[in-house]
């Protein structure tokens, strides 16, 4: 062989080593900045507290109180972002709901889970402020916003906010579609009493569903909410957080 193809040969094996060296350090980098950055987003919950995503990933969310969708009409103070955390036995009991309802074709879907403080401090205020009506058509159209303290719709301190209630509702994986519970999430209004009568037999259907799944792993329900749930024997009964959501 000619000394200047096996140069050439020699020098052409070296520039693809270095170009594999590149791209392999490149990979390692972009693996870096990506674990950098989930960490940056994530924080050290308190001891007892964990992400739902690490426990059960295939639940649904749409935190309601982080985006505009909501009986204030705003984003609320403390939620950061689209995560759900709540207490780890919590998280441990939703992940047995939600196989059961897999198997069947559906998903549970939440609203709304770990709740700190700062967030209910911002529904006090607004409630307070009686001209600030602008979702009342679509939440509370015949209450009178004077009367949301009264009616216990609004109090100062929220079971959320111990980390183991929860809202939600369940999805048909088949539809995509959240299944018809009579009335919409945080409705004020009879209409979301568990008991409500004047609603279609589906609707009936739909909400023993979720209760009876709910309560088989063992959540209590709220009399006058068919979407909030705490957990039975909760493990900080008396103690109400206040770490952001993010």
């Amino acid at each position: 062989m000619p000394y200047s193809n096996l140069s050439t040969i020699v020098n052409l094996n070296g520039y693809f080593k270095i170009e594999f060296c590149i791209f392999t350090c490149m990979k390692w980098i972009f693996s870096f900045l990506l674990l950098s950055s989930f960490l940056l987003q994530s924080q050290e919950l308190p001891k007892g507290f964990s992400y739902v995503r690490d426990i059960a990933p295939t639940i649904q969310q749409e935190l309601r109180y982080c985006n505009h969708n909501n009986f204030v009409g705003i984003p609320i103070n403390g939620y950061e972002e689209n995560v759900l955390i709540t207490s780890t036995l919590t998280a441990q009991a939703l992940k047995k709901v939600q196989d059961e309802l897999l198997k069947k074709g559906f998903s549970l879907k939440v609203y709304d889970a770990y709740r700190p403080q700062t967030a209910v401090n911002h529904f006090v205020k607004w409630a307070r402020v009686m001209n600030d009506t602008l979702m009342k058509q679509q939440y509370y159209p015949k209450i009178n916003k004077r009367y949301l303290f009264k009616l216990g719709y609004i109090a100062s301190k929220s079971g959320h906010s111990r980390g183991s209630s929860v809202d939600l509702t369940i999805v048909n994986l088949e539809t995509g579609k959240e299944l018809d519970m009579g009335s919409p999430y945080d409705f004020f209004g009879p209409q979301s009493h568990i008991t409500f009568e004047n609603i279609t037999e589906e609707q009936k259907k739909n909400r023993r569903m979720l209760q009876q799944v709910m309560k088989k792993h063992g959540f209590r329900p709220y009399t006058n909410e068919w979407w909030h749930f705490t957990l039975r024997n909760e493990p900080f009964p008396k103690t109400y957080f206040d770490f952001p959501i993010k």
